[in-house]
């Protein structure tokens, strides 16, 4: 088998533009998340998150058709099997997911196709999620399966668009489309499906360009704001500040104000 064979069967991708890395579901056309591919993406978000020369993470499905239809569902037995038990199975899910979460660095998903259970779950874990504004079918609809989310879909779903809207996504295992997902608030931006891809890089490039540190502490605030009594979010931030006071990019940052020019961050790292 060729390098180039091996490569279009790993179960993630990994291609890098600059500071940018793009993580790719490699399961064409519909993207299961595998058991394979969670033990790839956990490992890469480990160790992206120590790279300094990445600074934005893209996380799209391979091709055009869909992000994800979630889980392999045929897996289930094996993966119990592999990881012991139905609860670690699971549980390796909400850690992967929470690191991508809680990630110094911010994480933008493409959505397009199915975007559903796992293949929304994952989304919701991003920072910033821009959709396609025709076919998509974004939802959770595990209750057609007679379960329920599994990957923290209903906590970050509710947090994410508010309990009314939740709960009826979930309790009527809806598919919602771009647009909708627009009006309601789960994602940022639509766009047509031929410029999706091109727009979600320049919000990348754009979002790498910003000052790193800023970046970091900006994301430990607003992340976990939701979470902490208004103080602590306050006191958050104050390190936030103090982490950047003095820092090459915050003088940066001051002397292009002065000078009434676009400040010039990150230069020599990445």
């Amino acid at each position: 088998m060729s390098a180039n064979e091996n490569a279009t069967k790993a179960p993630l991708l990994i291609e890098r533009d600059g500071p940018v890395e793009t993580l790719v579901i490699n399961d064409h056309p519909r993207n299961r998340m595998g058991l394979d591919f969670m033990d790839a993406l956990e490992a890469e978000v480990a160790r992206v998150a120590n790279d300094p020369g990445v600074r934005v993470i893209v996380i799209r499905g391979a091709g055009t058709e869909n992000f994800s239809v979630g889980m392999d569902l045929k897996q289930l037995p094996e993966g119990q099997k592999r990881m012991g038990s139905l609860e670690a199975l699971l549980d390796q899910r909400l850690r992967v997911l929470d690191a991508i979460e809680n990630l110094p660095k911010p994480v933008v998903a493409v959505l397009c196709g199915y975007c559903l259970g796992g293949g929304l779950e994952l989304p919701l874990a991003c920072h910033f999620r821009l959709a396609a504004a025709e076919g998509c079918k974004i939802g959770l609809p595990e209750l057609d399966l007679g379960t329920v989310p599994a990957w923290g879909g209903s906590a970050r779903l509710t947090r994410c668009v508010g309990r009314d809207h939740a709960l009826d996504m979930i309790l009527r295992a809806k598919k919602i489309s771009g647009p909708d997902a627009l009006r309601i608030g789960i994602v940022s931006e639509v766009w047509p499906i031929e410029e999706l891809f091109e727009r979600a890089h320049a919000l990348a490039r754009e979002l790498a360009d910003m000052p790193t540190i800023a970046v970091a502490g900006m994301l430990r605030c607003i992340v976990g704001a939701g979470e902490k009594p208004l103080d602590e979010g306050i006191a958050e931030e104050r390190r936030a500040v103090l982490a950047t006071w003095g820092t090459p990019d915050q003088r940066e940052g001051i002397q292009a104000f002065l000078e009434k020019r676009s400040p010039r961050f990150n230069r020599g790292s990445g």
